[in-house]
């Protein structure tokens, strides 16, 4: 397996995802982008920057560039306006230009935030990803989608904005807290799901060393999500057909996150969103009962949740009608054809969805 992976989208546009185990390299994949001799600045959580911040900002000077570093506090409830607008007056009091470029250190909403700005700023700047979460690996990190949540609409304002380079130092995963780590898997498992079987059985036989951090393991897992989403992202940068398929999970799942007010990560509620999904396609006879079954199991040894205490049918309905997928006032439904194949679906009806959210709605059992 190599240790860098290409992606190539329309108009000539491609940058490379590069797996490493430090930052050692980095230096010389600055140089080999131009990024050099510039201004930069760092955007960060005030979890990751103590960890990560001054020895990335090392790395960037070691290559003639001068460094800022913006902190912000880490969580989806961040992930807004407001911080952009912080972000926006420091990268004009620091005086970055139409060359200067930004980098994004830390989980998705570090990097969709960042990539955000990026777009935006001076009507476009670059910049490039370095997670230091499994969810921004396996999945956020790649494919250029920006953006930040607009009162309690997720990822309502953003744009496409592919970044120079994604920089993963696999390493960082080891100082993430378990439940964050876990939550990464659900995305990685989703990608399994939508495209490819034979990974998808994989991950079950590989279950000990995953949870374990193995690091060859690891680095198959995350090698592997990024060459499905690639190979997705590359057929369709825009969304306008096959990448939705990546959206398996996410319309429950956003709307889970949203009732719970983001006190639930992201891949917890994915999870919970794939499990609805899968319940779908298997009451359509797409998928069979030991099919949805190991599926729901599958998420348990990762510690992620197959069911939920405490929510409104209802009002977890009507979220999913304020997503950003609705199309014509319908729901873009992702279900599983089988294992390995998801489709598009147009149809699911609101009773439908009303019976896989009471399929994983927790009902504790007095008898």
């Amino acid at each position: 397996m190599t240790d860098r992976l290409e992606v190539t989208v329309k108009n000539g546009v491609n940058y490379d995802i590069v797996f490493e185990q430090s930052f050692d390299a980095l230096k010389e994949e600055l140089e080999r982008l131009g990024l050099t001799g510039l201004k930069a600045c760092i955007v960060t959580d005030n979890i990751v920057a103590p960890l990560y911040s001054e020895i990335l900002k090392q790395v960037l000077e070691s290559a003639g560039n001068t460094v800022s570093v913006f902190v912000f506090p880490n969580g989806e409830p961040s992930k807004n306006l407001d911080t952009v607008q912080n972000l926006y007056e420091q990268l004009i009091t620091d005086k970055l230009d139409r060359k200067s470029f930004l980098v994004a250190l830390g989980g998705g909403v570090v990097g969709d935030m960042t990539g955000f700005a990026a777009a935006t700023f001076l009507r476009g700047i670059d910049f490039i990803q370095i997670p230091t979460t499994l969810l921004a690996m396996v999945d956020s990190s790649v494919g250029g989608k920006t953006g930040v949540d607009f009162k309690q609409y997720k990822n309502m304002i953003g744009a496409f904005k592919m970044p120079k380079l994604v920089y993963m130092n696999l390493n960082t995963l080891t100082t993430l807290d378990e439940r964050q780590y876990f939550a990464g898997f659900a995305e990685a498992m989703k990608s399994a799901l939508i495209k490819d079987a034979h990974f998808y059985e994989w991950q079950i036989e590989k279950i000990y060393e995953i949870c374990d951090k193995e690091p060859d393991v690891l680095k198959e897992l995350v090698y592997r999500s990024c060459e499905i989403k690639k190979n997705i992202v590359e057929k369709d940068p825009y969304e306008k057909g096959d990448r939705a398929l990546l959206n398996l999970g996410h319309t429950a799942g956003h709307a889970i996150e949203k009732y719970k007010n983001f006190s639930m990560l992201h891949g917890e509620c994915v999870a919970l969103g794939c499990v609805a999904a899968a319940y779908i396609s298997w009451k359509r006879q797409m998928l069979s009962m030991e099919e949805y079954y190991e599926i729901r199991d599958m998420f348990v040894p990762f510690n992620l949740p197959i069911s939920i205490e405490d929510i409104d049918i209802e009002k977890v309905l009507s979220y999913t009608k304020s997503d950003k997928k609705m199309e014509n006032n319908r729901i873009k439904f992702v279900l599983l054809k089988k294992i390995g194949k998801a489709v598009v679906d147009m149809t699911v009806t609101d009773d439908e969805i009303r019976d896989a959210l009471k399929e994983i709605l927790y009902v504790e059992d007095f008898s």
